[in-house]
C-alpha cells in the first residue's frame, strides 16, 4: 500500500471522544494489510448511527475471514480486500459467505488497491456484493458515507426478515389458535405467541370483558410472569398503574406503547372486549408494533370462533341431558306400561280363577236353597197350610245362605289382601299375645272338631309389623291347620327364636303333605291331596295370602311335612325388632 493511500482517512479534524452508545453495530475489515486495520479505526472512532455504536472485527487473510464469518453470523458490514493471498481471494470469500455460510444479510463492500485486477463491472455482475471502491477514493468522508447507507441497508433487510419472521409465527400461531376449544386456553396462547413474536421473555395479563358488563368488571383468562395466579379471578386486585392501563385502554378503545408496558386492545363481532398487557425489558420497535397489531388484528375472529364453539358445546350438553332426561322418562313411561299390563294380566286371571271358584263353591249352597224354596212353594198351596213344616224348611235355607254369605265375604277379603299395593302399618307386636287372641277366637271351630288349641312360648318375641295384617297371615294358618287336622287332632303354637328370626311354628297331626303338595303349596286356588277333614269349603287362597303377608314385612312362610299321615309343620319367620337388641344371639 502506498503512503498516499494511507493519508486518505485522516481528511477530518479530530474530535472529542462521544459517549459509548448503547447497542453497536459489527463490522468486519479482512485485509492483509495492517495499515488499512489502523486507519479505517482511526477514522470510524467514533461513528454511531441511530445511537448505534460500532465494535470492528479484524481479519488479516480470507482464511482468517471464513473463520470470523463462522464466529460472528450477526455481521452487518464486511470491507473486504480483494487482492490478499491470492488475486481472487476476496472474491472467492464472497462467494463462501454466500454460498456456504448462507448468509444473504451482510452488507460487502469490496476495497481494491488495484482496480484492474478485478474490473468493476465484471465483479458487480458476477459477485452479490454491495459495493466496490478503490482504495484511493475512499476518504474519512466516503468511507463514512458507504458504511452508512450499508449499515441503513442491513438495518431494512433486519426489519424484513424481523417482519418476515413475525409473519410465519402469526400464520403459525393463527393456526394453533384457531384450533384451541376453551376461552383459557386460547388466552394462555396468545400470551404465549406475542411474547414468541417479540423473541423476549415478558409478565402479562389477558383480561375480558363481556358485551354491556360493568365499566369496572372484568375477568382475567390468563397470566404470565408475576400475574400468574391472577387467571380466573373476577375483578382482580391489580397495581394502581397497572389497573389504570387496564381501565384506559377500555376506555381509549385502541392500542397504548410505553418504554416497557404494551397495552393492546380488540373488540369481538360479538361485542366482548380483550385488553392484553405485557411488561417486558423491551422498548417495541416499528417492526414490533406493526408485527402485533397485525397479530391482534386476527385474534377478534379466535375469540368469537372459541365461544361460538363453547356455545355450541353447551347447546349439545343440554341436548344431550335432555335427550338423556327424555329417554329415563320414555323407559319408566314403558316400565309403569309393562307393570300395569302385567297388573292387567294377573287381574284378569285372577277375575278367571274367581268366577271359576264361584260357579264350583256356590252352586251347592244355590241349589240347596233352590231346592228348599220349591219345597216351600209346595208346602204354601196345601190346606191348611202346615207352618210348622214351612218354618223348618227356612231353617234349612238359612244355613246354606249364611254359607254363601261367609264364602263371599271371604273372597273379598282375599281380593283386597291379593292387591298389590298392600300399604302397611308397623308398630310393636307381642307375637305370643297376637297368637293367643287369634286362637281364642278359633277356639269354639276347634272344639267342634273335639281338636286342642294349645299355645307354647319359648321366649317372647317381639316384631315391627302391622297386627291387622300379620292377623290374617297368622288366621290362615290356624284355620287351615283347624281344618285339615282329624277330629280330635291336637294343635299346638309355638313361638321362639329360629334362624335368628323370631318364629311362629303351627304343628299338626293332620294328613301331612305330599312331594307334589309341597311344591304347589303356596299358589293361589290350589287344591291339595288332602281334603278338610270335615268336608269344610276351601278357596285354595288363604296360604298364598299368608305368605304374601309375611314376605311385606321381611319374612319367610316355610313348610315341613314327613311325607303323608306324618302330620304338617308351617312356620311364620319375622326379623325381631332391632331396638329390642334381641336380634343376636
Amino acid at each position: 500500500m502506498s503512503g498516499d493511500d494511507l493519508l486518505v482517512f485522516l481528511d477530518d479534524a479530530e474530535e472529542a471522544p462521544a459517549a459509548a452508545p448503547s447497542k453497536i453495530w459489527k463490522i468486519a475489515v479482512i485485509d492483509d494489510e495492517p495499515a488499512v486495520h489502523d486507519g479505517t479505526r482511526f477514522a470510524l472512532y467514533d461513528y454511531s448511527l441511530n445511537g448505534q455504536g460500532i465494535e470492528i472485527l479484524t481479519a488479516n487473510s480470507a482464511e482468517e475471514g471464513r473463520r470470523l464469518i463462522d464466529r460472528h453470523p450477526d455481521l452487518a458490514v464486511i470491507l473486504l480486500d480483494v487482492v490478499m493471498e491470492t488475486d481472487s481471494a476476496g472474491l472467492d470469500l464472497v462467494e463462501y459467505i454466500r454460498n456456504v455460510a448462507r448468509n444473504d444479510m451482510v452488507r460487502i463492500i469490496l476495497r481494491t488497491g488495484q482496480p484492474g485486477q478485478a474490473p468493476e463491472r465484471r465483479v458487480i455482475v458476477d459477485y452479490d456484493i454491495n459495493d466496490y471502491k478503490a482504495k484511493t477514493e475512499l476518504t474519512a468522508d466516503k468511507l463514512f458515507t458507504a458504511l452508512t447507507a450499508a449499515l441503513r441497508s442491513y438495518q431494512q433487510l433486519q426489519r424484513m426478515e424481523e417482519t418476515r419472521r413475525g409473519l410465519e409465527i402469526i400464520i403459525d400461531a393463527a393456526a394453533k389458535l384457531f384450533d384451541l376449544k376453551s376461552m383459557q386456553r386460547l388466552a394462555e396462547g396468545v400470551l404465549t405467541q406475542i411474547g414468541s413474536l417479540l423473541k423476549v421473555e415478558c409478565a402479562g395479563i389477558l383480561v375480558l370483558r363481556e358485551a354491556g358488563g360493568a365499566p369496572e368488571t372484568f375477568t382475567v383468562l390468563a397470566g404470565s410472569g408475576v400475574y400468574a395466579g391472577l387467571a380466573g379471578a373476577v375483578a382482580p386486585p391489580l397495581a394502581d398503574g397497572v389497573s389504570q392501563l387496564v381501565h384506559e385502554a377500555f376506555a381509549l378503545r385502541r392500542h397504548q406503547f410505553l418504554d416497557q408496558q404494551s397495552v393492546l386492545y380488540l373488540r369481538t363481532a360479538s361485542g366482548r372486549e380483550v385488553v392484553v398487557l405485557l411488561e417486558a425489558q423491551k422498548t417495541l420497535s416499528d417492526t414490533d408494533r406493526a408485527l402485533v397489531e397485525v397479530f391482534c388484528g386476527k385474534l377478534s375472529i379466535a375469540f368469537d370462533n372459541v365461544i361460538l364453539y363453547e356455545q355450541l358445546a353447551e347447546a349439545n350438553a343440554r341436548l344431550e341431558q335432555r335427550v338423556e332426561e327424555r329417554t329415563r322418562e320414555l323407559t319408566a313411561a314403558n316400565e309403569r306400561l309393562a307393570l300395569q299390563r302385567e297388573i292387567l294380566k294377573r287381574s284378569n286371571a285372577f277375575k278367571s280363577d274367581i268366577l271359576g271358584m264361584v260357579a264350583h263353591d256356590l252352586k251347592n249352597p244355590i241349589s240347596v236353597i233352590l231346592g228348599r224354596s220349591e219345597i216351600i212353594g209346595e208346602l204354601i198351596d196345601r190346606d191348611p197350610v202346615p207352618v210348622e213344616m214351612i218354618r223348618a224348611q227356612i231353617g234349612r235355607i238359612v244355613e246354606p245362605a249364611q254359607a254363601m254369605t261367609r264364602m263371599i265375604e271371604q273372597l273379598l277379603k282375599d281380593a283386597m289382601n291379593d292387591h298389590l299395593d298392600v300399604r302397611l302399618r308397623p308398630e310393636a307386636v307381642d307375637l305370643g299375645g297376637l297368637v293367643a287372641d287369634v286362637i281364642e277366637d278359633h277356639r269354639p271351630g276347634a272344639s267342634r272338631k273335639q281338636q286342642s288349641l294349645a299355645i307354647e312360648i319359648v321366649e317372647p318375641m317381639v316384631v315391627e309389623a302391622d297386627p291387622d295384617r300379620l292377623r290374617e297371615a297368622i288366621e290362615n294358618i290356624i284355620s287351615n291347620a283347624i281344618k285339615y287336622s282329624p277330629i280330635g287332632g291336637p294343635i299346638l303354637a309355638r313361638i321362639g327364636r329360629v334362624d335368628r328370626m323370631a318364629a311362629l311354628s303351627v304343628i299338626d297331626r293332620g294328613p301331612g303333605l305330599s312331594p307334589e303338595d309341597i311344591g304347589r303349596l303356596f299358589g293361589r286356588f290350589q287344591r291339595l291331596s288332602a281334603k278338610p277333614s270335615a268336608g269344610e269349603s276351601s278357596t285354595g287362597l288363604g296360604l298364598s295370602i299368608a305368605k304374601h303377608i309375611v314376605a311385606l314385612h321381611g319374612g319367610r312362610l316355610e313348610a315341613a311335612s314327613a311325607g303323608p299321615g306324618q302330620g304338617t309343620t308351617f312356620t311364620i319367620k319375622l326379623p325381631v325388632r332391632a331396638e329390642d337388641g334381641s336380634d343376636s344371639e
